[in-house]
């Protein structure tokens, strides 16, 4: 086994939490099941990889075989990387293909080894029928560098693709050349969405993110319990708290549906106007560049802690609908002009 390889796996097996070891070779499918069976995790990683590549070396595993495994590990850690959405479109009245993985997988890889020498490509299917492609990507003078690939995520006879952010920005039209060509779309463009959840960006872009609605019953009246009321409170101050909590409760259900919401972790608004005034003079009357400012909303779950905002007290119902259109508007980077 080439030593390049054997380094490639070495690091491989180094990032792999202990506790997800089996499972991650197990996925890999390349060792046996008696190897995995003989495989010691009591030992040092170091020690433990250097058993797994020996493993490998008697059968003779190549660069292709590893970048497997990174796929492996990648899908699951896919929250390790940041996700952009891209949508695909055909021409007007254009049919919709049968989509043929083999000749999907061949057209991607000889569009990026026509215009690059050095390129490793490879394929996974994982068991919701997503295509993961990764992408080492080298130069015309120097070997693809594996330690910093593209995946993209794509979804068959769908208009999306999923993509890890390119170190390289050369090579963002090449991969996006590849993707219409094989895909059989005419154009490709980058939505303003992106999260580290990747499982959360294709909620939002299929609308899958309301299929949980009949577990829940928004129309059940709310108890005094529930709302956190003093009940040695005056009856007539008891009935306005009442009246207002189920309003607010109403109007948030109306807004963000009963389902859990998709997981992102930010909302980012870019403002840019120009400054108005009846008065003539001043700095400002006589500046001519808008006034830009940007607001960036973070938590770990974004649209829950929106969901909650207005229940606790904390905002007024119903939210700004800028907070609310994230999954309709399927977009989480606003730009905000003056008309």
């Amino acid at each position: 086994m080439d030593e390049n390889v054997a380094e490639f796996l070495r690091r491989s097996i180094l990032k792999i939490p202990l506790g997800e070891m089996k499972t991650i070779l197990s996925a890999w499918n390349f060792l046996s099941e008696d190897q995995l069976q003989t495989v010691n995790l009591r030992q040092r990683k170091e020690f433990l990889a250097q058993e797994i590549i020996l493993m490998c070396e008697e059968k003779c595993a190549s660069v292709d075989d590893m970048a497997l495994l990174d796929i492996v590990y990648t899908q699951v850690h896919r929250h390790q990387k940041l996700w952009n959405v891209f949508e695909m479109s055909k021409e007007p009245g254009e049919d919709v293909d049968l989509f043929d993985m083999k000749q999907f997988q061949s057209s991607f890889k000889k569009i990026l080894q026509r215009a690059l020498k050095n390129v490793t490509v490879s394929f996974k299917v994982d068991g919701k029928n997503a295509v993961w492609i990764r992408i080492a990507w080298g130069t015309q003078y120097s070997q693809p560098n594996q330690y910093k690939p593209t995946f993209v995520v794509y979804y068959p006879q769908t208009p999306y693709a999923f993509i890890s952010s390119c170190r390289l920005k050369s090579t963002v039209p090449l991969l996006h050349q590849a993707l219409k060509v094989a895909t059989k779309h005419h154009q490709i463009v980058q939505l303003d969405l992106r999260s580290r959840h990747l499982d959360s960006l294709k909620a939002i872009v299929f609308r899958e993110y309301d299929q949980t609605f009949e577990n829940h019953n928004s129309t059940v009246p709310l108890q005094e319990g529930s709302l956190g009321l003093n009940m040695s409170l005056d009856s007539n101050i008891i009935h306005e708290n009442m009246e207002e909590k189920e309003r607010i409760h109403r109007v948030t259900q109306d807004t963000f549906g009963a389902y859990p919401q998709p997981q992102l972790e930010f909302a980012q608004y870019k403002l840019e106007t120009k400054f108005k005034s009846d008065i003539s003079g001043g700095i400002l009357a006589d500046r001519k560049e808008p006034l830009r400012c940007l607001i960036k909303f973070s938590s770990p779950h974004l649209l829950e802690a929106l969901k909650s905002l207005a229940p606790a007290g904390i905002a007024d119902a119903p939210l700004s609908p800028l907070l609310t259109c994230i999954p309709k508007k399927k977009m989480n980077y606003f730009k905000i002009r003056d008309k």
